[in-house]
């Protein structure tokens, strides 16, 4: 069985046509019919961690994982009712020492958006949704000393910890860029899967530690989204 993880950053209103990474918003309205389209499909939305049955090939079913990278404060304001409406619950993978902060990776590039708050995140844990490590700084790892790396990854499984008081099970690759020795740092760490920004599906016997996901961007109209549910549109372009 193959599962679509869908890969979104921030649910707001896109910045105007021709700005840097106008992509990576997807509006508030769009994410709602996507989640309406999947419902009407047949399909479960899940978190990662409600979808580990499933890539461990114990359980069987229409589902699909969604996921949202950086820690957006707009996704708890604007994701999640709509993920509530539709009974699915969603992974976001936060930047564990931005907390409260903003995407200052993206300073110069992109308008500079609120993160998360402690508070945020323990409303989305407790409204039923998975927290999720993104590292620390939101590093690229390949840049990195082993040890640097090694902080990056398994500091922020820590810190997430202690903010929601529950156990951080999942990682996402920063950028999507990581090396062997990575995934290797991610599984020792105590984490179930890692994410990457590879494009594509992913079954039972698939590498938990280097899952593929379909990226949902500001421009996806209905009919390429329903295509990258039901076909193998991303596997093909991967």
């Amino acid at each position: 069985m193959n599962i679509p993880i869908l890969m979104y950053h921030q649910i707001d209103e896109p910045p105007p046509r021709g700005t840097s990474l106008r992509g990576l918003v997807v509006a508030p309205s769009s994410f709602s019919w996507q989640m309406r389209i999947l419902r009407l499909l047949g399909y479960r939305g899940l978190s990662m961690r409600d979808l580990e049955p499933y890539l461990r090939g114990e359980q069987h079913g229409k589902v699909v994982g969604i996921t949202f990278d950086d820690g957006y404060q707009n996704n708890l304001q604007n994701a999640l009712p709509i993920l509530k409406k539709n009974g699915f619950t969603a992974t976001c993978y936060g930047v564990s020492g931005l907390i409260g902060g903003t995407n200052a990776w993206d300073k110069g590039k992109v308008a500079e958006k609120s993160l998360m708050t402690r508070q945020d995140w323990q409303a989305w844990h407790q409204a039923g949704m998975d927290v999720g490590s993104h590292t620390r700084t939101h590093a690229r790892l390949p840049e990195l000393p082993d040890d640097s790396a090694r902080q990056e990854i398994s500091a922020s499984k820590r810190e997430l910890e202690e903010v929601i008081g529950c156990e951080v099970r999942h990682f996402c690759y920063p950028y999507g860029s990581f090396k062997a020795e990575h995934a290797a740092i991610a599984r020792e760490a105590g984490y179930a899967t890692a994410t990457t920004t590879n494009r594509g599906r992913v079954h039972a016997k698939a590498d938990p530690f280097t899952l593929r996901r379909i990226m949902v961007a500001c421009a996806t109209n209905p009919l390429l989204f329903t295509a990258k549910i039901v076909t193998h549109y991303e596997d093909r372009r991967a």
